[in-house]
């Protein structure tokens, strides 16, 4: 791949969904898209960068590359600190202010970058193990711009691995061992999840998602630039409640990226909220 070559990629990347590859990762481009070459007979890259630009099947090579782009390594119950924030002390807090003010209990929680579905899942089983929420509408988005990984979670059936930090108790209360082998995640949870797909660069189809009580959106934005990562987070901002919380990955930070949410300290774990009676409004 030649440097030209690999300006064009990066740059129809990074438009198409935010990705950004800086000149040490090169390689890294050139690795995982060469084997798109082989499966199109091309003899370059810049033919490829012609069909990515004006093929016909344009949207669904993009759709393609996108797989093989992104990390999708995850788990149950990942960073337990944050989800005992979480069902310790937001949701919790958000019942408290919720039930004082309305009569129709609704709660609404996006998992922004759901991979193969572990982390709505999880949401789902925390959410209802909690007394608080008993009469409550309860309802999860999980989004991803990975087409293979949303089928598998869309399937629900998972194998050792993604059970490395679940307590037996939730395994044994939630998930059906299968004859084929692996566990499947049983319907009371799956019945709470919605699986769809998004790029969080279209914000426009961010808005159709509705408003949101929390967002999780954890080890995602650590892979855009800055102009993209503000882009993101200025739409969740827009989707969410006023009050309404961000959770990110723990090495994520919106310092240098906005300065509209205010930081939360509580005792598990610092959350972002967005601040009551903003402009914005809630939904």
């Amino acid at each position: 791949m030649s440097e030209e070559e690999f300006r064009l990629l990066r740059d129809l990347v990074y438009s198409h969904c935010g990705l950004w590859f800086d000149d040490q990762n090169s390689y890294l481009l050139e690795k995982r898209l060469s084997r798109r070459l082989v499966v199109h007979q091309l003899k370059s890259f810049r033919e490829y960068y012609q069909l990515l630009r004006f093929n016909r099947k344009r949207d669904q090579e993009l759709e393609e590359i996108m797989d093989l782009l992104t990390t999708n390594e995850t788990y149950f119950f990942r960073e337990e600190y944050q989800l005992k924030a979480f069902s310790d002390e937001i949701v919790p807090e958000i019942c408290a202010a919720r039930g004082a003010r309305e009569h129709n209990h609704r709660i609404r929680v996006w998992s922004a970058g759901c991979s193969t579905g572990e982390e709505p899942y999880t949401i789902a089983m925390l959410l209802l193990e909690m007394d608080c929420l008993r009469d409550w509408s309860i309802e999860i988005v999980g989004t991803d711009i990975s087409q293979r990984v949303l089928q598998h979670a869309r399937r629900g059936i998972y194998g050792a691995s993604a059970f490395r930090s679940t307590d037996d108790y939730y395994k044994n209360k939630y998930f059906a061992q299968q004859p084929e082998g692996g566990f499947r995640v049983l319907d009371n949870v799956r019945k709470l999840v919605t699986i769809s797909h998004l790029n969080l660069l279209d914000s426009t189809r961010m808005k159709m998602l509705g408003s949101f009580d929390l967002i999780f959106c954890r080890n995602v934005i650590i892979y855009f630039d800055q102009p993209a990562k503000k882009k993101v987070v200025e739409s969740f901002y827009q989707v969410l409640r006023d009050s309404g919380y961000l959770l990110l990955g723990h090495s994520e930070s919106l310092m240098n990226i906005t300065t509209l949410f205010n930081l939360r300290h509580f005792k598990n774990d610092m959350v972002y909220q967005k601040p009551v009676s903003s402009p914005a409004g809630g939904v």
